[in-house]
């Protein structure tokens, strides 16, 4: 029973992990209809972003919550400000062009984020920027506790916020989704942007924003997995983009519920079979998982078939 807790506990750690980066994914392609192939490497920036602020603050010599704050709020900004300037850049001019092409652009900016990251610093910076491929150690934001214990298993006060922020970040965007007139908008140009301009809807601005909002939730759920295994390098979103992105369409790509149930599922799905299967297969069964529902269902969980004009 307390190693079943066990895999449960990490499985949802995880999927709320893979929950936040998907919601980009969906949030995106719900008012553009594009797959953001860079959101993964956003993510990676999210993580820097957040180490050098942490190290500008001298957290790993004095930590305190409202440095942690700081981090937090400052990764999330910096990656919103990203987001903004990729979409304003390098998508916007794209819109009208075949949907190809914004694809193959979306995957340059992931190539160029990455290895961008690789290149040797540039002499004459306060900081050590790019990082170079060396992975960087992570400093630890606040002291790992253990808070309770369930029979063997040893839940710690990492586990416990990790998984409150993530919970909180994902009501928040269900409220702004929502609850606001920024929601309002943003749902509206996903059903029709053509239309939602007639009505006197900013549809640049609230693409924009979506861009800005997503990249934000995939740099906190960088950070937090950056404070639970401390080691960040410039290819660490690759995978975790991948598996978002296999969660959004699970759960169904432009759906927002779709895609936070749709991290959850892939996480536990990811730790049982890796704690009762076998180990090596813990990445393949994402993309087994995409197999199958491309195959069954391809609108996902919560998508709704919709028939195009040819």
């Amino acid at each position: 029973m307390s190693e079943f807790l066990q895999h449960v506990v990490n499985g949802l750690s995880v999927g709320t992990i893979y929950a936040l980066i998907a919601l980009g994914y969906t949030m995106v392609y719900g008012v553009l209809r594009l797959i953001n192939f860079a959101h993964g490497d956003v993510y990676m920036v999210g993580a820097f972003a957040a180490f050098y602020l942490a190290h500008a603050l001298g957290v790993a010599e004095n930590p305190t919550l409202g440095k942690t704050v700081v981090v937090f709020a400052g990764s999330m900004g910096i990656c919103a400000a990203l987001g903004y300037v990729i979409e304003r850049l390098a998508y916007r001019p794209l819109r009208e062009r075949p949907r190809l092409t914004s694809l193959i652009t979306a995957i340059g900016i992931s190539f160029l984020l990455e290895y961008g990251f690789q290149l040797p610093h540039w002499n004459g910076l306060p900081i050590e920027f790019p990082p170079g491929p060396t992975p960087r150690f992570f400093p630890e934001l606040f002291q790992r506790v253990v808070w309770f214990e369930v029979g063997e298993v040893a839940i710690s006060n990492y586990d416990v916020i990790s998984l409150a922020v993530a919970i909180g970040l994902m009501l928040g965007l269900q409220f702004i989704v929502y609850r606001t007139k920024f929601g309002t908008a943003m749902r509206a140009v996903s059903f029709d942007p053509s239309i939602a301009g007639l009505m006197g809807i900013p549809v640049d601005r609230v693409i924009s924003g979506t861009f800005a909002l997503g990249s934000a939730l995939a740099a906190a759920a960088a950070l937090l997995v950056a404070i639970s295994r401390p080691r960040i390098d410039p290819m660490m979103g690759m995978m975790p983009g991948l598996k978002a992105f296999v969660a959004a369409v699970f759960g169904g790509i432009g759906n927002v519920p779709g895609a936070m149930i749709g991290g959850l599922i892939l996480g536990l799905s990811e730790e049982f079979v890796a704690g009762y299967a076998f180990s090596s297969y813990r990445d393949a069964i994402a993309f087994a998982i995409l197999i199958i529902v491309l195959l069954v269902k391809p609108e996902g969980l919560f998508g709704r078939r919709t028939a195009e004009k040819v």
